[in-house]
């Protein structure tokens, strides 16, 4: 499975090769079928980083292995992000990062519409450049920039920041098909979530727990009441969360990055997934945006240069849609992380993270249909 993989990313390497006229030395995307096993330990890890850069990169493979520094930057939940500097026999210090996919993580992710995006965001300025894929990763250019926090987020000026670049991002033309993913995703990972057995007694007897007739239920009401709202398509972040939001405080420059959920998709949906991203990893709800903030926040995505010329109607319309697809976002993630119970070696809690988004999205479902509601029947008398 893994080979299959390696070489669908290295005929999009070449292919952005060949788009690129094959001329440019810095527009060339690498490949090898290299693959470096995640669960090393750094020093352990290192030798084969290195070796992995010789190969990839020829004017580095005879430099001394002293020239090179690997350091962990994060482990995400899906990844492992290591910077790697190289000093060139110049003096010069080149500084990449690379990134290695979690295992397992192609159940979710798919890794071709990722590679495919990438070229056209990073084009487009966004995120870090692509330099090069391997067997079970990529290399892209460092950001030197911190990651934000949650609490980060909801400061006034970043939120505003935040907006703008979602809304240049939304732009963004991606080939391929322009249809929306969401309900494919949700149905996709309905499926599979609804098909587990563990092997741990514990966590089946959790799992055993759950009414994936309900799910169902809830999954065909949502689908419904959203497809009534008829949100825009855009080519969507989909996982907007603050770490895969970087800051460099010096320059006062954003950086969105990590597209690996990126996909056509419906503008309330990235737009709500990123305003329950404000409860962090621990998810706490009580810090979702109040109705003033989403509203700045809505001013300046709608009108990054004029955010005081939106009309009262587009916000609200807005405001409507995202906390509709707020919803979506809960569902979403809480089937996800039900696969990533089964399939992830990560140690995280998954399971219990799925009845933090399922119980949070029934808590705030009689509400956001509500007003979804009563906003439609208000719409067409109006």
């Amino acid at each position: 499975m893994g080979a299959t993989k390696i070489w669908n990313a290295m005929e999009i390497a070449e292919e952005a090769r060949e788009k690129n006229g094959g001329s440019s030395n810095s527009e060339i995307i690498c490949s090898s079928s290299l693959t470096v096993d995640h669960t090393l330990s750094l020093p352990q890890m290192t030798p084969r980083i290195i070796e992995l850069c010789k190969d990839l990169f020829k004017n580095w493979s005879e430099l001394d292995n002293t020239r090179f520094s690997v350091e962990t930057v994060s482990g995400g939940i899906t990844n492992l992000l290591l910077k790697v500097s190289i000093r060139e026999k110049n003096g010069n210090i080149v500084n990449l990062t690379v990134r290695l996919y979690g295992p397992n993580t192609e159940y979710v992710i798919n890794r071709e519409r990722e590679l495919q995006a990438i070229r056209y965001l990073s084009a487009a300025g966004f995120g870090a450049k692509l330099l090069a894929v391997f067997g079970n990763g990529m290399v892209q250019s460092f950001i030197t920039a911190r990651t934000l926090t949650p609490l980060d987020m909801r400061r006034p000026k970043l939120a505003a920041e935040i907006a703008k670049q979602l809304s240049i991002f939304h732009q963004v033309e991606i080939p391929g098909s322009k249809e929306p993913q969401l309900w494919n995703d949700i149905f996709k990972f309905f499926q599979k979530a609804s098909a587990l057995a563990f092997d741990d007694g514990e966590k089946q007897r959790k799992y055993e727990t759950i009414s994936f007739e309900e799910v169902h239920t809830e999954v065909i009401e949502l689908k419904e009441l959203t497809g009534r709202l008829d949100a825009p398509v855009v080519f969507a972040h989909n996982d907007l969360l603050s770490g895969n939001l970087m800051l460099n405080d010096e320059e006062e420059k954003l950086y969105l990055i990590d597209f690996e959920y990126g996909s056509y998709n419906y503008r309330g949906f990235d737009i709500g997934n990123h305003f329950n991203e404000y409860a962090g990893y621990d998810c706490d709800y009580s810090l979702y945006p109040t109705k003033d903030e989403q509203y700045h926040f809505l001013r300046h995505y709608l009108e990054p240069e004029n955010p005081e010329e939106v009309s009262e109607e587009d916000l609200e319309a807005l405001y409507i849609e995202t906390n509709t697809y707020m919803l979506a976002s809960h569902l979403y993630w809480a089937l996800w992380a039900l696969i990533q119970a089964k399939m992830s070696p990560i140690d995280f809690d998954y399971l219990s993270y799925f009845f933090l988004r399922y119980n949070e999205y029934k808590k705030q479902k009689e509400n956001c249909f509500s007003l979804a509601q009563s906003y439609l029947s208000k719409s067409r008398t109006g």
